[in-house]
């Protein structure tokens, strides 16, 4: 078992109940594999989720210092509780703060019969 932090996942990994996650809420999901740990995070838009690496481009860090606070006071946009960066859930653009032009790492999840599954 390796302790390299990994940026993908297999797809089929069943994560849990949609319910887990409140609507306009995110969740941090962390993933112990033969080849090393992955640490992501989805973010619930009513049936919908959108996933991404729990790693800011600016300087690599996870973005919450706080379990699960991964959004904005209003809950519309992600935030990188370390250094301000701003990026929007649809598609994991930089919006503002200090990593312009860059975007969080995609990470494929869907929803298949009420349960988040990766894709």
């Amino acid at each position: 078992m390796s302790d390299e932090r990994l940026t993908t996942t297999p797809a089929g990994i069943a994560l849990g109940p949609l319910e887990t996650i409140g609507d306009g809420a995110a969740r941090n999901f962390v993933l112990q594999m033969r080849a090393g740990r992955f640490h992501g995070f989805v973010v619930r838009r009513g049936g919908t989720v959108h996933g991404y690496v729990d790693r800011c481009p600016h300087m690599g860090l996870p973005l919450a210092q706080v379990l699960d606070a991964y959004l904005t006071p209003g809950g519309d946009r992600i935030a990188c509780s370390w250094h301000g960066a701003i990026f929007a859930v649809e598609d994991g653009a930089c919006l503002g703060g200090p990593c312009a032009g860059q975007r969080l790492t995609p990470w494929p999840v869907t929803v298949r019969d009420g349960t988040i599954v990766t894709a």
